[in-house]
């Protein structure tokens, strides 16, 4: 019996941002010889080495929004809208990582107009017969995405600590297809993304009405079947539930260029953490050095 290889995909957006925020609550802003602060990209880099000391994927795709603007914010002006701008620190640090995460080896992704969610549901869908996958982010969307082959784990407590979402357990505490989720984030809205679905409708309702009747278009043919303040709130935000449920789709039809093979994770030789070290990156040589045994 051959085992399948197994495919790590990492969110970079999500990884990069927390390893920021977690260290510049505190001021430690880890400056290059210049004045750069580089704690997020360090953070970013030292946390994806750790979980692929401990996931051991064969292979690995490191997935980048490219820019804040999206096809998203062409569908709704308000799609992330309440997001403040990244603080002045964070500016220099979103090509600092992707430098560093190609400098060590690994291959990144963006699309200009996608958000990685959509290059991660892509790759997903691309590769879910030829690998085992783990995504790691800290995206709650991503559930829409499991399969049998897939498992989504969500970021916990430093970088060793996940909740990991499986197909089964997806199904057992949501009692639907995690195809469905979208359909559930149409009606509940989401405030962090800036849109808000059908208002007066939360979660456990929105659950609720996928749970009892499988889609959006079912729902609406059975209007009347609903009590009389559902049914009032889903008529008056018609277009609003419509245009939630586009934005919170994820898209899987992505091209990818890339053969699975080029995603094959490189050996770490000792001169390339080196290198890094010698350019100011201290805490990701030495991190490397632990985990990896490079002299």
């Amino acid at each position: 019996m051959t085992t399948k290889p197994k495919l790590l995909i990492v969110d970079g957006m999500a990884l990069l941002f927390r390893s920021f925020f977690a260290s510049a609550a505190m001021g430690h802003f880890i400056r290059l010889a210049d004045g750069t602060p580089t704690n997020g990209a360090q953070g970013f880099v030292r946390h994806v080495l750790t979980a692929q000391s401990i996931m051991k994927p064969t292979h690995m795709a490191v997935c980048w929004d490219m820019g804040a603007h999206t096809f998203r914010n062409d569908l709704f002006d308000g799609y992330k809208a309440n997001r403040p701008a990244p603080p002045e620190e964070m500016l220099p640090q979103f090509d600092m990582a992707k430098k560093l995460s190609q400098q060590i080896g690994w291959q990144n992704f963006g699309v200009k107009g996608m958000e990685a969610d959509d290059l991660i549901g892509s790759m997903i869908t691309k590769w879910q017969d030829e690998a085992d996958i783990t995504v790691i982010s800290g995206d709650k969307d991503l559930l829409q995405l499991l399969r049998p082959s897939t498992e989504i784990a969500f970021t916990k407590k430093g970088y060793t600590e996940y909740d990991i979402y499986t197909h089964t357990r997806f199904k057992e505490e949501y009692r639907i297809e995690p195809t469905q989720f979208a359909q559930v984030k149409a009606f509940m809205g989401d405030t962090s993304d800036g849109y808000p679905g059908v208002k007066g409708i939360g979660p456990k309702q929105a659950l609720t009405l996928i749970q009892t009747y499988g889609s959006i278009d079912k729902i609406l043919e059975s209007l009347g079947e609903l009590k009389p303040g559902q049914r009032t709130k889903i008529q008056e935000n018609l277009d609003m539930l419509k245009l939630s449920h586009e934005l919170a789709t994820i898209q899987t039809d992505v091209p990818i260029e890339a053969d699975f093979a080029s995603l094959a994770l490189p050996s770490y030789e000792p001169h390339i953490f080196k290198e890094i070290e010698e350019s100011g990156y201290t805490l990701i040589a030495k991190h490397a050095r632990s985990l990896y045994s490079l002299i």
